[in-house]
């Protein structure tokens, strides 16, 4: 295709997004903290720098895929940020989950560099990421979307359009990650109810996902806590804690209660407390065993 394109954040999901750009004929220069993890991809063909700001080119594109609002706002702004160094006619293609606030007033900063803000959080794990199969949502400008749909075509298997407001994608990707852990939270319990009504757990899997809960989510998360496959992580319970605070924050500005939210933060408090923050956030289950008298 031709299209240069800038890329940072080489997590367990910025890898396999990355590779997919690759494989799709584009040429990337990356930049990751943790410069080893760009081996992959540097053997494919793209091209390493040292700094955030050298991945973008004035008028490029420059795609983010970072942990949180803390390290997006670091490469985002100052003299040396994404959005001065792009400019006018760049566009900043921010795939985190962060927050609504955030990417508005990220929005205006690039707007007065001439560049373009775009929100586009992904729902999928690295698996996903993997099979090119991720579903994106998308806000921001019209004719930005139009210049890096050859991306989000390259990455996911389907684009969701929620409008210019530059936080729509971000608050409809929170809504995913709070339906995602309460459902965690949800499973969790039925499947301690069922053991201890003397079922055992892979089979009331079968039952769920075989009739009402045939979908992508229930079988996978019912998988996973059944098998205990809680490492390596997918997507990590410290990370866990971030987006339902996130979730929680975007609540109380908009007087909106949310009681479910509340029981899955302190769930995965007690995790962390119990040093689980590097496993999968599915780990939720292991505190509804405990709580039930179960071994974890």
């Amino acid at each position: 295709m031709g299209i240069e394109v800038g890329f940072v954040g080489l997590g367990s999901m910025g890898v396999p997004m990355a590779e997919a750009l690759i494989d799709a004929g584009m040429s990337l220069t990356v930049f990751n903290r943790t410069a080893s993890k760009a081996e992959p991809l540097v053997a494919k063909g793209a091209r390493l720098v040292t700094s955030a700001g050298d991945v973008a080119k004035p008028g490029g594109i420059v795609v983010t895929m970072v942990a949180d609002d803390a390290a997006l706002e670091s490469i985002a702004l100052g003299e040396d940020g994404v959005a001065a160094r792009l400019g006018k006619g760049g566009v900043h293609l921010s795939m985190s989950t962060v927050s609504p606030a955030l990417s508005r007033r990220l929005a205006e900063h690039h707007a007065r560099h001439g560049c373009i803000y775009l929100a586009a959080p992904v729902f999928g794990r690295p698996e996903r990421a993997r099979a090119r199969k991720l579903w994106i949502v998308i806000s921001g400008a019209a004719a930005a979307k139009e210049r890096i749909r050859p991306l989000l075509d390259a990455m996911g298997q389907q684009t969701f359009d929620m409008g210019d407001e530059p936080a729509a994608a971000n608050v409809m990707k929170l809504v995913n990650n709070f339906l995602i852990m309460s459902a965690i939270e949800a499973l969790s319990e039925a499947l301690v109810m069922a053991e201890k009504g003397g079922l055992e757990g892979p089979v009331v899997a079968k039952v769920l996902t075989g009739s009402l809960f045939n979908c992508p989510l229930y079988q996978g998360y019912l998988d996973t806590i059944t098998k205990r496959a809680f490492e390596p992580a997918g997507f990590k319970l410290k990370l866990g804690l971030k987006d339902i605070e996130l979730a929680m924050q975007m609540a109380h500005d908009t007087d909106t209660p949310v009681p479910t939210a509340s029981l899955v933060r302190d769930r995965i408090l007690v995790g962390l407390a119990h040093g689980r923050g590097e496993m999968d956030w599915a780990a939720i289950a292991i505190g509804t065993r405990e709580d039930a008298g179960l071994k974890p």
